[in-house]
C-alpha cells in the first residue's frame, strides 16, 4: 500500500509522528506521499522526509486556500524556489488547484498561481497533485488549457462525468476514506452506469489526506495511512475483486505515477 497523500508534517502529528510513521511500517504501508501547501510548510516536510529518507516523499506547491492578495508572489517566489532547488527529490507539484468553499474574492489570484505551478509542472516533468473544491468547472477548464500533464485529482468525490473528463486527461483519481462513508455517491460513480463504463482501478491511487478524512469506522478521528485498507476492502466489492488485487494494483499506479 502507498499513500499518495498525507500532512504527516502537521500539528496533529507533532506528539507522536515517529511512533505514527513506524505503526504504517509495521501494518505494511510501503510509503508515505507529502505534499506542500504553502512556503511555511516547505521546512518541515523536507525535515520529515530527509529523517525517513526512501519511506516519506515530498511534494511542494502553494495550495489555493494560502493564496492572498497581500503576500502571494513573495510566497510563490519562495516556493518556487524550493521546487526548483529540491527538483530530484520531490516526487511531484502539490497540493494545487482551485477553492471557492470559504472564500471567492480573488479568484484571479488563484487562477494565476495555478497556472504558474502547472507551467513549472511541464517544465520540470513532475506530476501535480490537483485540489479541487466547489471549482470543478474551472479546474477542469484550466487543466485542459494546460495539456499535457501527469497527475491526480485527489480526495476525488464527483460525478461521472467529471471522472470521465480527468481520465480523458489521462490523470487518475485519488480516492480516500471518503468513500466508506455513508450515503456517499462515490460507489456509483466508480462502478459506472448504463451511460459510463466503470473507472478502471489502472487509474486510481489510495490516499488518506491525513489527519483529515479518516474512513468509517474511524471517522472523526485523526486519520492514518494504514487505514487505506479499508478503502481497498470498499473497492474490492464494488469491482467484484479480491482486496489484495486492490492493493497491487493501486500500489502499482502509485509508482508509475509518482516513482516512474
Amino acid at each position: 500500500m502507498i499513500d499518495t497523500h498525507i500532512h504527516i508534517d502537521e500539528e496533529a502529528y507533532a506528539e507522536d509522528r515517529e511512533q505514527v510513521i513506524a505503526r504504517q511500517r509495521e501494518a505494511g504501508v510501503e510509503a508515505m506521499i507529502v505534499p506542500g501547501v504553502n512556503a511555511k510548510s516547505i521546512e518541515g516536510i523536507l525535515d520529515v522526509c530527509h529523517r525517513h529518507k526512501g519511506y516519506c516523499f515530498p511534494c511542494l506547491g502553494f495550495h489555493p486556500q494560502d493564496v492572498f492578495p497581500e503576500d502571494w508572489e513573495q510566497q510563490w517566489a519562495i516556493i518556487e524556489q524550493a521546487i526548483r532547488a529540491h527538483r530530484d527529490e520531490i516526487v511531484a507539484i502539490g497540493e494545487i488547484g482551485l477553492d471557492y468553499h470559504y472564500d471567492t474574492t480573488f479568484k484571479e489570484g488563484q487562477h494565476e498561481v495555478f497556472k504558474r505551478q502547472l507551467a513549472l509542472a511541464k517544465e520540470l516533468n513532475l506530476p501535480v497533485m490537483i485540489h479541487s473544491r466547489d471549482a470543478t468547472e474551472d479546474c477542469l477548464r484550466i487543466l485542459k488549457d494546460e495539456r499535457p500533464l501527469r497527475g491526480v485529482v485527489h480526495c476525488f468525490n464527483g460525478s461521472r462525468e467529471t471522472a470521465q473528463q480527468i481520465l480523458d486527461m489521462g490523470m487518475y483519481l485519488g480516492i480516500g476514506g471518503v468513500l466508506t462513508f455513508k450515503n456517499c455517491k462515490l460507489a456509483e460513480t466508480l462502478a459506472g452506469d448504463d451511460r459510463f463504463t466503470p473507472v478502471p482501478l489502472e487509474r486510481i491511487v489510495l490516499e488518506t489526506d491525513g489527519p483529515y478524512l479518516a474512513p468509517t469506522p474511524h471517522r472523526g478521528e485523526r486519520n492514518e495511512s494504514r487505514w487505506i485498507a479499508l478503502v481497498a476492502e470498499k473497492l474490492a466489492e464494488i469491482y467484484h475483486i479480491p482486496t489484495e488485487q486492490v492493493i497491487a494494483q493501486t500500489t502499482l499506479n502509485a509508482k508509475k505515477l509518482f516513482f516512474a
